[in-house]
């Protein structure tokens, strides 16, 4: 599973470059969501009809011994209302039925499960005051967005419902995830292809029969660009490969860029043919020029030769310039069947999930390639090529012409300040009215004027890396950045109308207690200067091929042994000697930033939002509760500190 909002761009970067070469090679190319697919499948009246029977089937033979999530529990209640609502629902979510936002926004036309629980309970002739959330959210006028919150909230409801009572591994973005990140065998995810199938398996193997049946594909290429779309993408060969065995596979994609690097495991090759790294113009055009019968060598591809597992690179083919990659194209995807969900009502999360966004690159690769938790030590960051405004105006044309849109995604690891000026100034020049946003770095070229500049041709947010919010570990990590600069670049941008969204982080090697208080206050006064308006912590994880997983020492830690590794591998498990607990401070950290994207708790201290820690036993039973003061510093950071950053 993979965005329900938007297609995935790989699919429509190959296509588009693989019929660049269609006549010379006697190729035929087509693309297909099998993810949407799934989903849309999923989530009908008759999947919904079958998923009853069987949670009916389940709750006779267990009788009352075994208690019923509250999710199921619900939903066999209403299961009726469920599978007369659910197409409905997802056709307003697709925007085919922008009226029918009027009923649900009443709370009468869509049951509502536990994902309900913290809105106040629907209007009745007894309760008519509206609730204070959804008002203060969206008003007495925003009837659509309200609309689309509350049908997320349903659809949400409905996917607890297929993980806790059909499929444990079912989510819509990491559907089977544990299976696949960093698993150093493949025992578990054969052993789960290998199992009796779920409602949810033979849904997914329905479709695939479909698929390739309807085009009779001589060559089949998947990409899995993130764990949560192997299981489903060695379950669709396996399919494949029974019902149509002449079909050559073809394996792809991030998740194998960053995770099979050191594929050792044979059984692979049962499911797929070929499995090639980084990205895939190359690769692919010579593996098809070879299957067409013309003499071409393969180019960082994994086949299978008399048992072993064998890279096979021919270093004297280099990869295709981006200005000779085409144009990307959608052609064949269904781009009225998308989904638009907004399960979080904070703006920047809305652009992620919300809408259907053209994606492009305005350059491969990235232009700083220095931070030292990132994998730049491979192509996908370490090769930069930037290709002329020219071509990134003829793809964006392009794209209008094709999808009728005109609201764009860069998604580039960090979109080049140069190449974003030049574009802003040939969008003004030409004329050209487009909606766009991107990932960058809080970079000093990003002054006042240059932003007011952005905005002016059209970009709407970024998105950048404050990480640590910490001067030492940021320069440990080689951002390149320091607080004060990052709150001057996020300031201009926010003064130039453009949303703001940090990526933060914790859990850096060496990071001590009282550097993660600080950084969240820091966080806390940027929230409060309006700097930024959104931002998310993630967990720090060292990954094989970024500078801290080659070179652990140069950062205080020590690598643990990793097990005997024949198929994925990436995040690596270490020691660091100054030993913050960092799971305590990840759920203060999450709560905290909660309520400053509300606006909430902005003149708060930092430790209100770290419950107190529990520490051993008293008289073998209770255990003694410590205050949260005890165990989390005061902050030291001046309280002014981000206003004479900005002064």
């Amino acid at each position: 599973m993979i965005q329900l909002n938007t297609p995935y761009p790989a699919t429509a970067y190959l296509t588009g470059f693989l019929r660049l070469h269609a006549g010379r090679l006697g190729l035929e190319v087509s693309q297909a969501d099998a993810s949407l697919g799934l989903f849309l499948r999923l989530f009908s009246a008759p999947l919904l009809a079958r998923m009853s029977n069987e949670l009916e089937r389940r709750a006779r033979k267990a009788g009352r011994r075994v208690p019923m999530p509250p999710s199921i529990k619900q939903f066999l209640a209403d299961a009726e209302r469920y599978i007369d609502t659910v197409e409905p629902a997802i056709r307003f979510l697709q925007g085919r039925d922008p009226s029918l936002g009027f009923r649900i926004v009443g709370r009468s036309f869509l049951p509502e499960g536990p994902r309900f629980e913290h809105l106040s309970p629907p209007p009745t002739a007894e309760h008519a005051a509206l609730d204070q959330q959804l008002l203060s959210a969206f008003g007495t006028l925003g009837t659509t967005e309200q609309a689309r919150y509350l049908a997320s909230l349903y659809v949400d409801d409905l996917a607890d419902v297929w993980r806790q009572g059909i499929d444990p591994r079912f989510e819509f973005a990491r559907y089977g995830e544990r299976l696949a990140a960093s698993a150093s065998s493949f025992d578990p995810l054969h052993e789960a292809l290998l199992g009796e199938p779920t409602l949810i398996d033979t849904t997914l193997d329905e479709l695939t029969r479909e698929l390739v049946l309807s085009s009779q594909p001589d060559v089949v290429a998947l990409t899995a660009p993130f764990p949560g779309n192997v299981y489903g993408a060695f379950r669709m060969a396996s399919v494949i490969r029974a019902a149509q065995p002449d079909t050559t596979l073809i394996l792809g994609g991030g998740w194998v860029n960053t995770e099979l690097r050191g594929l050792r495991e044979p059984r692979v090759f049962d499911y797929f043919d070929y499995v090639t790294l980084d990205d895939g113009e190359r690769p692919l055009l010579n593996l098809l020029a070879r299957l067409s019968g013309h003499q071409a060598s393969l180019v960082r591809t994994y086949v299978r030769r008399d048992g072993a597992v064998v890279l096979e690179n021919d270093v004297t083919q280099h990869d295709i310039p981006q200005r000779d990659t085409g144009i990307p194209t959608y052609d064949g995807l269904p781009l009225g069947q998308y989904v638009s969900l907004m399960e979080m009502m904070n703006p920047m999360h809305r652009l992620w999930s919300d809408g259907r966004w053209n994606k492009i690159t305005l350059a491969h690769g990235c232009y700083w390639k220095k931070c030292s938790f990132c994998d730049v030590s491979l192509d996908y960051i370490g090769r930069y090529d930037r290709p002329g405004t020219d071509l990134i105006m003829e793809r964006i044309r392009g794209l209008i012409n094709e999808t009728g849109q005109t609201g764009f995604h860069l998604v580039d690891e960090a979109a080049p300040p140069a190449v974003m000026r030049a574009l802003a100034k040939r969008l003004i020049a030409e004329k050209l009215k487009i909606t766009w946003w991107g990932n960058i770095r809080f970079e000093r070229a990003f002054t006042p004027e240059h932003c007011r500049l952005l905005a002016d041709a059209g970009c709407v947010a970024v998105s950048g890396g404050l990480e640590v919010a910490s001067d030492r570990l940021l320069e440990l990590m080689k951002k390149g950045v320091t607080v004060g600069q990052v709150a001057r670049v996020t300031r201009a941008f926010t003064d130039a109308g453009i949303m703001v969204h940090a990526y933060l982080m914790y859990g850096f090697p060496t990071e001590t207690t009282q550097e993660t208080i600080d950084a969240l206050d820091r966080v806390r006064q940027l929230f409060a200067a309006g700097c930024i308006q959104s931002a998310y912590w993630h967990r720090f994880a060292a990954t094989a091929h970024s500078p801290i997983g080659l070179s652990p020492e140069k950062y205080g830690i020590t690598l643990r042994a990793p097990p005997n590794v024949t198929f994925a591998h990436n995040d690596l498990e270490f020691d660091d000697p100054v030993g913050t607990n960092h799971n305590f401070l990840g759920t203060g950290l999450k709560k905290a930033l909660y309520s400053y994207m509300h606006g909430a708790g902005l003149d708060q201290d930092v430790r209100v939002w770290f419950e107190p820690p529990e520490d051993g036993f008293r008289d073998g039973r209770q255990r003694r509760r410590r205050s949260a003061a005890s165990v989390v510093p005061a902050t030291t950071v001046p309280s002014n500190l981000i206003e004479q950053c900005l002064a």
